[in-house]
C-alpha cells in the first residue's frame, strides 16, 4: 500500500468504531481467540518475551494482559544519577529538541503547538514557552508501559477527546498536527524543576489508555475536554515510577520549562530508547 493511500484510508474509515471492536477483542478471554491473536502477534513483531515476569505469552488471560505485561525486575535499571532524566518507554525518539514559538516539530514540514497539544490553556502552555521536548513512539513489539522520566507531584490531569490516526512515521511526515489531533491524556507533574509535562496519546487501534491513580481513562465517554486537579491527594511519583499504560501501541510526549533540563547529544529522530536509561540532566 502507497503512502498516500494509507493516509487517505485513515481519513475514511471508522477510526473509533474500529479502534473500539479491536478493544472488545484485545480484552476477550476466550481461549481460541486471544491464543491465535497472541501466537500470530509474537510471530508477526518477533516479540522477546524473556524479558518479561510471565515468559509464556499464553499463561495471560487475554491479549491486553499480554500487551501490557510487566518485566522483570532487573530488566530496566533506572539511571541513579540524581540529576538524570531517563527515557519514559522502550521506543524510539520520533523527534526531540525546543519548542521554538510555541511550536513543537512533529516530522519534515510538520509541527504542532504546544498550546494544542495541552488542550488549549494559554496559561499551562505558557509553562513550556521556549521549553524542551521529545517525542518517543511505541511500536507493536515493545514495552508498553510508561514511567516518570523525572519524580514529581501530580497536579493536574487533562483528557482530550480527538481523532485516532495511526502514529508510526508515514501518518507523522503527512497528517499535519497529528500529536495535538489524536486522543490523549494530559499529565502535569510539578517538580524541583518545575512542571513536566507526559502526555499519553492515542492511536488506530489503540483500545484503552491507562494511568496508575485512574485505571482505565480512555476512550473517553465525553466528546469535551475535562481537567481533574489532584493538589490535595499527594499523588507523588518517582523517576522511573509506572504513570501509565497503552492497550496497543502509541506515543508519549514529555515536555519541561525553559532553562531546566538538557536532552543528552547522542538522542537523534531515530534513537532507540530503553525505559529508564538516561536521556538528559537537570540543569
Amino acid at each position: 500500500m502507497n503512502d498516500k493511500l494509507f493516509i487517505r484510508l485513515q481519513h475514511l474509515i471508522p477510526q473509533h468504531g474500529l479502534s473500539r471492536a479491536a478493544g472488545w477483542l484485545a480484552s476477550t478471554e476466550s481461549s481460541l481467540l486471544k491464543n491465535t491473536f497472541i501466537k500470530w502477534f509474537v510471530k508477526r513483531y518477533k516479540v522477546d518475551m524473556s524479558l518479561a515476569a510471565e515468559e509464556n505469552p499464553l499463561a495471560y488471560s487475554c491479549f491486553n494482559d499480554f500487551f501490557t505485561r510487566a518485566l522483570k525486575p532487573d530488566a530496566r535499571p533506572i539511571d541513579i544519577n540524581a540529576d538524570s532524566i531517563v527515557c519514559p518507554a522502550d521506543g524510539a525518539i520520533s523527534q526531540l529538541g525546543k519548542i521554538i514559538d510555541g511550536r513543537i516539530f512533529q516530522a519534515k514540514g510538520q509541527s504542532y503547538t504546544a498550546l494544542e497539544l495541552l488542550g488549549g490553556d494559554e496559561a499551562l502552555a505558557a509553562e513550556f514557552a521556549d521549553g524542551n521536548f521529545a517525542t518517543v513512539y511505541l511500536s507493536p513489539r515493545d514495552y508498553h508501559r510508561v514511567h516518570m522520566p523525572y519524580g514529581g507531584k501530580l497536579r493536574a490531569m487533562v483528557s482530550i477527546p480527538g481523532e485516532l490516526f495511526s502514529v508510526n512515521t508515514v501518518t507523522a511526515e503527512n497528517v499535519p498536527r497529528l500529536f495535538s489531533r489524536n486522543e490523549r491524556a494530559v499529565a502535569i507533574f510539578d517538580t524541583d524543576i518545575g512542571p513536566m509535562a507526559v502526555v499519553l496519546v492515542g492511536a488506530m487501534i489503540v483500545a484503552g489508555i491507562e494511568t496508575v491513580w485512574d485505571g482505565q481513562i480512555a476512550p473517553f465517554a465525553s466528546r469535551e475536554i475535562a481537567t481533574s486537579l489532584y493538589p490535595y491527594q499527594n499523588i507523588t511519583l518517582n523517576k522511573g515510577d509506572e504513570m501509565g499504560r497503552f492497550k496497543l501501541g502509541s506515543t508519549a510526549v514529555v515536555l519541561f520549562a525553559k532553562d531546566k533540563m538538557q536532552w543528552d547529544t547522542q538522542y537523534s529522530a531515530g534513537s532507540p530508547t530503553k525505559m529508564g536509561e538516561r536521556m538528559g540532566n537537570k540543569i
